[in-house]
C-alpha cells in the first residue's frame, strides 16, 4: 500500500460521519455500538488478552455498513474497517472477513489490547495484531508474533503514539456525489488546507509545534469547511 493510499485513509478518517479523534464507543451511533460490541447472534466474545469485547462472525453478512466505516485500499481491493472489523463488498453486500496482511488504518479501534512481544509493542483486537509504522504514519495489520499462541505478553507496554486532536467535523452531499467523488474531494481539500495553514491531521502531532496546536487546527477547520462548502457540501 503506498503512503498515498494511507494518508488517503487517513484523512477519510478525519473527514467522515465521526471526528479523527473521536473512535471511543461513548461517540459512537448507538445503533452502531449495538452492532458491534453486544453480545448477539453471529458474534463471538474475544477473551484473548483479557480483551473481552464482540465482534461479528467472519463470513457473517450486511447489508449496511456502519456510519463511522472507513474505505481501505489494499493493492487491488478495497475493504471497509470500522470498530475493529473489516468488511469486503461482495455482489451489493458486505461479507465479514480478517483483516489483510499489510493493510494500514491510521487509528486503533475503540478498543484494543496492548501485548509486548520480543521488546516490541502490539496493539490486538478481534483476533487481529496491528503494530505502529513511523514512516507511513498508521497502524499495520501483521502476523501474530511468534509465540503470542502459547507465551504470556510482556508487562507494563506504553501507550500508542497519540493521534492529532481536531474538532469533530460531518461532511454531507449535497448534490448527490458518489463516495468516489467525496473522498477525491475531500483528499483535495485536505491537501489544500494543509498547504494553506501548515497543520496536517494526519501526522503525529499534526506536523505543529504544541503550542501552536489549537490555532493551526482552527485554521485548518476553516480551510478545509471552505474548500467542502465550495464544492457542494454540508460541513458542521
Amino acid at each position: 500500500m503506498t503512503r498515498t493510499s494511507v494518508i488517503r485513509a487517513a484523512v477519510l478518517a478525519t473527514l467522515g460521519m465521526a471526528s479523527f479523534a473521536s473512535w471511543t464507543l461513548a461517540n459512537a451511533d448507538p445503533h452502531d455500538r449495538d452492532q458491534h460490541f453486544r453480545a448477539a447472534p453471529h458474534q463471538h466474545m474475544d477473551a484473548r488478552f483479557s480483551h473481552n469485547h464482540a465482534y461479528f462472525d467472519r463470513g457473517y453478512v450486511v447489508h449496511d455498513l456502519p456510519r463511522d466505516r472507513l474505505m481501505i485500499a489494499h493493492g487491488h481491493d478495497h475493504f471497509f474497517y470500522s470498530g475493529g472489523v473489516w468488511y469486503a463488498p461482495r455482489g451489493g453486500v458486505y461479507v465479514v472477513v480478517g483483516a489483510p496482511l499489510g493493510a494500514f488504518i491510521p487509528v486503533l479501534p475503540p478498543f484494543y489490547s496492548t501485548v509486548w512481544f520480543g521488546g516490541v509493542p502490539y496493539y490486538y483486537a478481534n483476533d487481529t495484531y496491528y503494530t505502529w509504522d513511523a514512516q507511513d504514519n498508521g497502524y499495520e495489520v501483521v502476523a501474530a508474533p511468534p509465540g503470542a499462541a502459547n507465551a504470556p505478553p510482556d508487562a507494563n507496554p506504553p501507550p500508542p503514539p497519540p493521534a492529532p486532536a481536531i474538532s469533530q467535523m460531518f461532511v454531507y452531499p449535497k448534490n448527490g456525489q458518489s463516495q468516489d467523488q467525496q473522498a477525491k474531494d475531500q483528499y483535495e481539500c485536505h491537501t489544500w488546507a494543509s498547504g494553506q495553514t501548515g497543520f496536517d491531521p494526519t501526522a503525529s502531532g499534526g506536523n505543529v509545534p504544541p503550542d501552536q496546536l489549537g490555532a493551526k487546527t482552527d485554521a485548518y477547520n476553516r480551510a478545509i469547511t471552505a474548500c467542502l462548502q465550495g464544492r457542494g457540501y454540508s460541513v458542521k
